[in-house]
């Protein structure tokens, strides 16, 4: 029994890919208003919490 091994940067070039893929079709749906209203609440949400974490930090004097 044989079986082909896939190469691990090929094995992540077709995860992302197919990340992608339903990264678009959920904003395809989004921009169409065809998403649950939870769901659009839970991405509203994660958007935040993605902003506050890369909002710019102010530096703090050396003590």
């Amino acid at each position: 029994m044989t079986s082909t091994v896939i190469p691990r940067e090929q094995a992540f070039a077709n995860a992302r890919r197919e990340l992608d893929r339903a990264r678009a079709r959920r904003d395809r749906d989004r921009a169409a208003g065809r998403l649950d209203p939870a769901i659009e609440l839970a991405l509203r949400r994660l958007e935040r919490e993605q902003r506050t974490a890369q909002a710019p930090v102010a530096e703090r004097p050396a003590a």
